[in-house]
């Protein structure tokens, strides 16, 4: 029998945070809570969980700089984060976004939505089955380890940067719209939009191309949205 997936939930109202655990426990998660930054991401480097639950305004510092240092790390980077925030406006979810979250809920929260969005976001990061590498030129796309290597040297990616990038990648020559991309990438995540998308194209860009300005491979295509161009494909 499989272990339940851990949640690290950061909220720094108790009464919220046991409701958040009861709820989350009740759906065969289990959760460690904090009320303070404190020891997160050390104790996250020790034993990484399988998503993130961050308030904003927290004591310690703020979930903002939590999600950017939890980037910034090689080990967590790519677990998903998601904000559960008083914080509405559409600056802090913008922020939220370009930080590297891959959802944003608003309090007051309804439990059950909350649930299903904390599922919905576990789902779009879970791993084939089957490895399935795709190798061009200097770049190796390991989805099976959701793994980004260019150069032979491994490049940090969020889980959403990389499931972007595998599916452009696995698509060659095809156009996408960015809301055909929001629909296969993100699927019912509600704080994106369209231009969410060119957040991730512009990082992607940044990751696998020598000139991020002069794009190679991550085509934008004026009035249409974006394509992916592969000069020679070898996949194993």
């Amino acid at each position: 029998m499989s272990q339940p997936q851990t949640i690290v939930v950061l909220e720094d109202d108790a009464d919220i945070s046991r409701l958040v655990q009861y709820h989350l426990e009740g759906a065969g998660f289990t959760v460690r809570p904090y009320l303070a930054i404190g020891q997160v991401l050390s104790d996250a480097e020790r034993h990484p969980p399988a998503l993130f639950l961050l308030d904003i305004m927290v004591p310690g510092g703020d979930g903002l700089d939590l999600c950017r240092r939890l980037r910034q790390n090689p080990t967590l980077s790519s677990i998903p984060i998601i904000f559960l925030t008083a914080r509405a406006a559409e600056n802090d979810r913008v922020q939220g976004l370009e930080l590297g979250a891959d959802d944003y809920i608003t309090k007051p929260f309804a439990t059950r939505e909350l649930v299903a969005r904390v599922k919905a976001v576990l789902r779009r990061f879970e791993r084939p089955t089957t490895p399935s590498l795709l190798k061009f030129e200097a770049i190796e796309i390991d989805a099976n380890a959701m793994q980004l290597r260019v150069n032979g040297e491994l490049v940090t990616t969020t889980a959403t940067e990389f499931r972007l990038l595998d599916y452009l990648a696995r698509h060659p020559g095809r156009v996408f719209s960015r809301d055909h991309l929001l629909d296969a990438v993100w699927g019912d995540a509600r704080f994106v939009t369209p231009r969410s998308v060119d957040v991730y194209v512009r990082r992607i860009r940044e990751k696998i191309e020598e000139d991020a300005e002069t794009p190679r491979y991550l085509k934008t295509m004026r009035g249409a949205g974006y394509r992916f161009e592969i000069p020679k494909v070898q996949q194993a």
